[in-house]
């Protein structure tokens, strides 16, 4: 018999936010530097539109927002704002270099649906 304390210690708790592979890492990091500037962070969001509903935006920004969530992948900092986060809860931002896709890609448990180019979901 296991009582609630045990149980919880074992169970695994889903990400908050987003997590931001280590090539993706990198590739923000290499960005930012060609940006030439040290205070701009990947900020990801999830908006209205797209084909199915809802789209990922990616972009970068020095911005902060109240409620804004903000995690920490080898130096490059990730922010998603509040409205947002429940949304990519969990979701994995990669990035692809290969003959047949190259660019970021997003892989969110959290979609339903999503359309044929990948670039919105529901």
């Amino acid at each position: 018999m296991t009582t609630p304390t045990q149980a919880e210690s074992t169970e695994a708790k889903a990400p908050t936010t987003v997590v931001l592979s280590d090539v993706a890492a990198q590739k923000v990091k290499a960005l930012i530097e060609q940006e030439g500037r040290d205070d701009l962070r990947l900020r990801v969001a999830v908006q209205p539109g797209g084909c199915s509903g809802l789209r990922y935006q990616l972009f970068f920004g020095e911005r902060s927002l109240d409620g804004d969530v903000i995690s920490d992948f080898g130096g490059v900092e990730v922010v998603v704002d509040r409205m947002s986060a429940p949304y990519l809860s969990g979701a994995t931002i990669d990035f692809a270099d290969r003959i047949d896709a190259q660019g970021f890609t997003i892989d969110n448990p959290n979609a339903q649906g999503s359309c044929a180019c990948g670039d919105s979901f529901h």
